[in-house]
């Protein structure tokens, strides 16, 4: 039997980067004191990467390409995000920040699955007395879910050939543990390693699997960046501003669509669908402010309106701020730059604070006529119209540019009850849209002349 090889490399804890001797500073990211010793094995057997498979020369005319067939979770929401249900042999990573929801959510839906399907659950952060509680608080039925409290990767393992169950959820990747990597759980190292092992472990056996990850205090998913290139699908769960819903936004798709949204309200059952959010979004108040409008954004293969609020003020300091909540803070300066040049509205001297209005995110430039009039609106203190909606990029010259998906947005918004839409003249409806009064622009000089004619604002 041919000697395994040992290598010595020094491993970075914040980024994972790797350098065959140890240094004091991580070139990569910078960090100070980040680098571990660890010890990787070449063994003389052939090399499997994370599917588990050697290397086989095939046509790919020769490679089945049937479709897959999925299981549905039983929760909408989360079946839109995924598209369509969970794959056979899948690897499925769930991110959130503490208290999102997602031990919350991934129970309910294991208990759900547990009575068609082979289902088990391993927590490694919580013991079984606890999961037991929280499902008896929820309601959920206990009698087919099989659990297990374990944090050893090659435990975990012999459980699944026992059990031989159809989907494994493991709460989380970051206390995971192999005995052969000579790191502590949550490292880069055995984070990386157990993933692997994981992802090895649904390929070959054909077996779901769902892994919890952790967030850093940045927001990011903690732990190395491959750990998002070796697994299939990558889905966060967000909280909003006020506590009450949760988004989950699809971040990496090998079998559906990505940017795709999930909208869930934390309850005392659980999580619940909410299977109209944009009347979740749209709670405005009965009388008319300043600085508020309706815009339709698209997210995955879905219309979502939501209301933006502007509140522009005098500046008491030489540096105007500019704070934004759920936009971009450059996509913001650009705007109100544009505004300056191209409709001689300066803002030099004010203070402008943008927020969009449930913690929904905006990651588009459809909004960007809307954070125009919204603005204005509030530099003017004159309200724009309720029955109002309106969306557009606004480009560096000043010209509206059209979005994708136009019509459906129209269609949205008059299902909701708005009357009037100003939007670029390239999504100028073919057909018209009952209730609705569409006017298309081409300038953004153009929309200040309608508020203005409709005496929106002051003239």
């Amino acid at each position: 039997m041919a000697k395994a090889k040992t290598k010595t490399a020094f491993v970075c804890s914040e980024c994972g980067a790797d350098y065959p001797k140890w240094q004091g500073q991580c070139a990569a990211c910078g960090k100070w004191n980040t680098l571990s010793r660890v010890f990787v094995d070449y063994d003389s057997a052939p090399s499997v990467g994370f599917a588990g498979e050697t290397s086989e020369l095939l046509k790919l005319m020769a490679v089945s390409a049937e479709e897959l067939s999925r299981i549905p979770t039983g929760v909408g929401e989360l079946d839109r995000v995924l598209g369509g249900g969970l794959v056979p042999g899948s690897v499925i990573l769930m991110g959130g920040d503490p208290g999102a929801g997602k031990s919350t959510l991934l129970l309910q839906v294991a208990t759900k699955l547990a009575s068609k399907e082979g289902v088990l659950y391993v927590t490694g952060e919580e013991s079984l007395q606890q999961v037991a509680l929280r499902a008896q608080r929820l309601n959920l039925p206990l009698d087919d879910l099989d659990v297990a409290s374990e944090i050893r990767a090659e435990s975990i393992k012999q459980m699944v050939d026992k059990a031989v169950p159809k989907i494994l959820v493991i709460d989380s990747i970051q206390v995971m543990q192999l005995s052969e990597v000579g790191s502590a759980p949550g490292s880069v190292n055995q984070v990386r390693e157990t993933a692997a092992y994981f992802t090895r472990l649904a390929k070959q056996k054909g077996t779901i699997v769902i892994l919890v990850g952790h967030v850093t205090k940045e927001g990011g998913l903690a732990g190395p960046k491959i750990l998002e290139h070796m697994i299939d699908t990558f889905i966060m769960l967000d909280n909003s501003s006020d506590g009450r819903y949760r988004i989950l936004r699809g971040h990496k798709n090998r079998f559906g669509a990505v940017n795709e949204i999930g909208i869930f309200a934390m309850t005392d059952q659980g999580m619940r669908e909410v299977p109209n959010p944009s009347a979740i979004f749209l709670q405005r108040g009965d009388f008319e402010a300043s600085g508020s409008v309706t815009t339709v954004t698209w997210e995955g293969t879905r219309s979502l309106l939501v209301e933006i609020q502007a509140l522009a003020d005098d500046s008491s300091s030489n540096q105007p701020r500019r704070i934004e909540v759920g936009k971009d803070h450059q996509r913001l300066s650009m705007q109100l730059a544009i505004m300056n040049r191209h409709c001689a509205i300066s803002l030099s001297n004010q203070d402008v604070f943008i927020n969009v209005v449930g913690g929904v995110r905006i990651q588009e430039t459809g909004s960007d006529l809307a954070l125009v009039l919204a603005v204005l609106s509030s530099l003017n203190n004159r309200p724009l119209p309720r029955d109002l909606v309106t969306f557009g990029e606004v480009g560096l010259t000043g010209e509206l540019r059209p979005v994708v998906n136009g019509q459906e947005r129209l269609r949205e918004a008059s299902k909701h009850g708005f009357k009037k839409a100003i939007v670029p003249f390239a999504n100028q409806p073919k057909d018209p849209v009952p209730g609705l009064s569409v006017y298309a622009v081409k300038h953004l000089s153009a929309p200040l002349k309608l508020l203005r004619l409709f005496e929106f604002t002051n003239a």
